[in-house]
């Protein structure tokens, strides 16, 4: 008969196992209250957990910074370099570099990009399909700093809550999905 590891074994495992180097630090193991709630599906799943849901939500929501300088679009060129980058966050990071976003990973953004993931939609032609107004810019921004606000468990990352990405790495790839002259646009 095999014997199932507590949380807490398998918790002390990993905190032995697991070495602090770089930006890598053991505290990043540490789950906030939504990664914990989204950890546990059985929980989620009953009226009690989605009720936490939501309150994680709105949690996530009142979290969300808009840009200090009031500026939402960056230079599209310079997002786009950021959209295909997908460095950082790793023991072999020194942190004295930016991260990418690594939107690739999930997101069809460009047509001429032959490699792309398929858990996002597709952003290609953002802006022109969803027009320029400033509760699009608005959206757009929140859901870049923290999806979590709009769906507890998302699996896009919190870019902006979690300082994966600077305002004005998120400034310039609201400008690679919302400036009219961006190639997604085109």
């Amino acid at each position: 008969m095999s014997q199932e590891p507590s949380d807490a074994d398998f918790n002390a495992m990993l905190k032995r196992s697991l070495r602090a180097e770089g930006i890598a630090v053991i505290e990043r193991m540490e789950q906030d209250t939504t990664q914990a709630l989204c950890s546990d599906p059985a929980f989620l799943n009953s009226p009690a957990g989605k009720q936490k849901a939501e309150h994680i939500q709105q949690s996530n929501w009142m979290a969300i910074k808009a840009p200090s300088d009031g500026r939402y679009i960056g230079d599209w060129k310079r997002g786009e370099a950021i959209a295909q980058s997908g460095r950082g966050g790793t023991w072999a990071d020194s942190g004295k570099e930016p991260s990418g976003g690594g939107c690739y990973n999930c997101h069809q953004i460009d047509r001429k990009e032959i490699a792309y993931g398929t858990l996002g939609p597709s952003l290609w032609n953002y802006g022109k399909q969803r027009g320029y107004s400033k509760e699009v810019i608005t959206y757009t921004w929140n859901k870049i700093y923290n999806a979590k606000a709009y769906q507890a468990c998302s699996s896009m990352p919190r870019f902006g809550h979690l300082h994966l990405l600077n305002q004005q790495q998120m400034q310039d790839l609201m400008g690679l999905l919302l400036d009219p002259r961006s190639p997604v646009n085109e």
